[in-house]
């Protein structure tokens, strides 16, 4: 029977059968899917086919896991080398940040943005707590609206305790499934529980001390609005590191060096100071950000070359 997985705790699994019934399930043995370096073999989003174990206590063992369309991982905290699958089958994310209480860095950013394109998954940049935003975080906010649209990227502005542009964005997830993602503290379980109570996800306040949200969300789950629209709650992910990806191909996803990549004079540009590069002669006064550009070198200085 085929079923969808909709929250993961490690060993079990809650998957969603075709018939609509809920089942607690574990993997048959162990799956080694190839290629894959991952710590989670199965994970939220992934359809799965099941074989009931025993219909009273509702559970059910997982046979075969299908291939997925695309998906979305982090570094595993537990070993660098291999990456957590946080969900998968994705068609939009949703990644929440904010200039206050806490505020997001755009490295932070930048990274999840690289994941979302390196697996095509379009994807918005969500700022909440416009309620708390006075003039300066007003100022950062356009700034950085200008910076991330014009990378070709949608920017809302919210406020979930003040109810300012939700029924927008709730428009934006309806008949797809989406990831909602961020650091603790930015208000998603916030908004899950404004527009759909039913769920009463539970939420933390940001500690003071150290002006990082609390924990709350441990495993990724996945939610039905209605028969078509699923929205995918994820850990308050504190770090993304940068997976599967080489150093030569990171500006591929960094839409507005992307469109410049055919221009260089060098196939194998890396856009650092080589000669002819039409990406370095954007920065600043085209179509490449400064404060991107930067954040490219930056992340491409912490990047581990892959080893084939």
């Amino acid at each position: 029977m085929k079923a969808k997985v909709y929250k993961s705790t490690g060993s079990w699994y809650q998957v969603k059968a075709e018939n609509g019934q809920f089942y607690n399930a574990r993997a048959k043995g162990v799956f080694k899917i190839e290629g894959h370096t991952s710590t989670n073999p199965i994970a939220v989003g992934d359809e799965v086919d099941i074989e009931i174990e025993a219909v009273q206590e509702e559970s059910a063992i997982i046979q075969t896991i299908h291939n997925r369309r695309n998906y979305v991982a982090r570094v595993s905290p537990h070993n660098k080398r291999m990456h957590h699958i946080i969900a998968s089958n994705i068609d939009q994310s949703l990644l929440f940040a904010t200039l206050k209480e806490p505020k997001t860095s755009t490295g932070f950013i930048d990274r999840f943005l690289i994941s979302c394109e390196a697996y095509h998954i379009p994807a918005i940049l969500v700022f909440n707590k416009a309620d708390l935003y006075k003039s300066k975080e007003m100022e950062r906010f356009e700034f950085l609206k200008e910076i991330y649209t014009k990378a070709g990227y949608r920017v809302k502005l919210i406020s979930v305790e003040a109810g300012m542009g939700l029924e927008e964005l709730k428009a934006e997830l309806m008949n797809i499934t989406t990831l909602l993602s961020g650091h603790s503290g930015v208000g998603k379980s916030t908004f899950i529980n404004h527009l759909f109570p039913q769920f009463n996800l539970r939420t933390q306040e940001v500690s003071n001390w150290s002006g990082k949200g609390l924990h709350t969300t441990t495993f990724a789950e996945m939610f039905d609005i209605n028969e078509q629209t699923h929205i995918i709650d994820t850990p308050g992910v504190r770090e993304l590191g940068i997976v599967d990806i080489a150093k030569s191909e990171l500006s591929h996803y960094f839409p507005e060096m992307r469109k410049l990549l055919g221009d260089c004079q060098f196939n194998n540009c890396m856009h650092i100071n080589e000669p002819g590069c039409a990406v370095k002669q954007q920065v600043g006064i085209g179509s490449v950000s400064e404060d991107r550009y930067v954040s490219y070198l930056t992340i491409l200085d912490t990047m581990e070359d892959k080893k084939y």
